[in-house]
């Protein structure tokens, strides 16, 4: 399992890139893993505002269906359209080019209140 230094994590499995006051926004390597193959991804609407822990999505596995919250407060400036034309790249890249969307955020400090890589993992293994 892949958890990369430069991204910063949800305990509800979602990671953030952060460049700048943009946020690229994806599932982790966890929850990619435990879904199973992803057969549907729903995305918001590029210009929706989202609140910090909104549900901006759904992402479908032939598993289950799970929703996606927002790990920051923003404005949905992009989205993936290469997920939405092969949802399964989500268990191919969780990490790369599977991201979902792209946030200008409202509060680029609340970063600080994601957690870091090894912070993480530690808590992917509590409650494993």
């Amino acid at each position: 399992m892949s958890f990369p230094d430069h991204l910063k994590y949800t305990k509800d499995h979602e990671w953030a890139k952060i460049e700048g006051n943009v946020a690229t926004i994806g599932i982790t390597d966890h929850a990619q893993s435990a879904l199973g193959d992803i057969v549907f991804v729903e995305l918001p609407q590029v210009g929706r505002t989202l609140k910090f822990h909104e549900t901006f999505g759904v992402v479908e596995s032939i598993k289950a269906v799970s929703d996606l919250y927002a790990p920051l407060a923003g404005k949905v400036v992009e989205t993936n359209a290469a997920v939405n034309a092969d949802p399964a790249l989500i268990n191919r890249a969780p990490h790369n080019d599977a991201w979902l969307i792209k946030l200008e955020l409202s509060d680029p400090s609340a970063v600080n209140g994601l957690m870091d890589a090894a912070a993480y993992q530690a808590y992917v293994a509590s409650i494993k």
